[in-house]
């Protein structure tokens, strides 16, 4: 088996908390030299690196004294502020050493929940790469306010792979890969060297939640994977305490777990769509509406809804669920709750005499709507 990193051009480097900080015991200045090496050895190669870092929070926590991760919301912002500052300086001097420029990104929910704004960021992105600067990428952790993180950084890894198109996202954590079960529990849990992304029974056999630093945990990974694979970006999972990890994948070594995307990448509008992190309402659909989206690649109509939760206006993403609860699509609503309240399980043709007027047909078009 060969690396997928050996033929991949561009990739999304993601490390967490444990590989750049001593365990909670401030920042590793040693170990990000050495990521800074490797990446500059890609760069080298030919091969274009954005880098998704974790450590803010727990550089923040060492430096005002903290010895565990606060809960209170203003606390970890203000620990992310804090750390921010020690985190972007130490990687600027690191790559510094080898002639490497790099820019600072801070990305929140809105950032990719705004069509325009996610643009934006793509563009920046993409103009960074050609320019051949080191981005270096985090959450804004110090204005998030829906919760600290956007899951955790393995979450945005993936997203920052289907934002710059990468061919592979590469996950960096202290386990060797993914196991067939927890090995800190199960001496006899084996290494899975290759899977498909988005495979369910990889869902099922991965663990919990991580360390007490970072918040995440396998099962992020894996889900992360297949969210990368939408753009058709293939993962891989391995332990950044290999050494030379990133250079011997894209050897083409075989480290870790590597997570196979399918052939087919999901067009770059409907890809915004599946990963948009805050749906602002939620579609009941009958049977036959979810068959319909499902099975016949259809819009979705005001007849086949049967209720309507969340405030969300007119533009603005939903997700519809099956009679079981299941999300089974999202899209974009071609009118607000209170209108739609007003015109579900009516036929298209009673829109106008209902609200007084008719925009379309649809309530979300099949051009704007993806399964999930």
């Amino acid at each position: 088996m060969t690396s997928v990193l050996a033929s991949a051009k561009r990739l999304v480097v993601k490390v967490g908390s444990s590989l750049v900080t001593n365990d909670g015991a401030g920042l590793d200045h040693q170990a990000i030299d050495a990521w800074a090496a490797q990446i500059a050895a890609l760069t080298a190669m030919g091969k274009e690196v954005v880098l998704v870092s974790s450590g803010a929070v727990a550089e923040g926590m060492q430096r005002l004294g903290w010895k565990k991760r606060p809960h209170a919301l203003h606390e970890l912002q203000a620990a992310a502020a804090v750390g921010q500052m020690g985190l972007v300086q130490v990687y600027e001097t690191s790559f510094r050493r080898h002639s490497l420029h790099t820019a600072q990104v801070l990305l929140t929910h809105d950032d990719m929940a705004s069509r325009k704004r996610y643009l934006n960021a793509r563009s920046t992105l993409r103009t960074l790469l050609d320019l051949k600067v080191i981005a270096i990428i985090n959450e804004n952790d110090t204005v998030a306010t829906d919760e600290i993180r956007f899951g955790d950084n393995d979450t945005l890894g993936a997203l920052v792979a289907n934002l710059i198109e990468a061919d592979a996202l590469v996950i960096m954590t202290d386990q060797a890969g993914l196991y067939s079960a927890d090995p800190r529990k199960d001496p006899g849990a084996s290494l899975v060297s290759e899977g498909r992304a988005g495979d369910l029974k990889l869902e099922a056999m991965a663990g919990g939640a991580g360390s007490h630093l970072g918040r995440g945990g396998m099962l992020t990974k894996i889900l992360a994977a297949k969210r990368a694979a939408r753009s058709g970006a293939h993962t891989v999972i391995a332990s950044g305490r290999e050494a030379d990890v990133l250079i011997r994948l894209s050897q083409g070594e075989a480290i870790g777990t590597q997570l196979l995307a399918g052939s087919v990448k999901t067009a770059a509008r409907k890809q915004w769509l599946a990963d948009h992190l805050q749906v602002r309402g939620r579609l009941s659909l009958d049977e036959g509406a979810a068959e319909a989206l499902r099975l016949g690649g259809k819009s979705l109509l005001p007849i086949g809804v049967t209720a309507v939760s969340g405030d969300f206006g007119r533009g603005e993403v939903v997700a519809c669920v099956d009679g079981k609860g299941q999300e089974i699509a999202r899209g974009l609503a071609n009118y607000d709750a209170d209108e739609t309240r007003k015109i579900m399980r009516r036929p298209s043709t009673e829109i106008e005499a209902i609200l007084g007027y008719i925009d379309e047909p649809e309530l979300i078009h099949r051009d704007n709507l993806v399964l999930q």
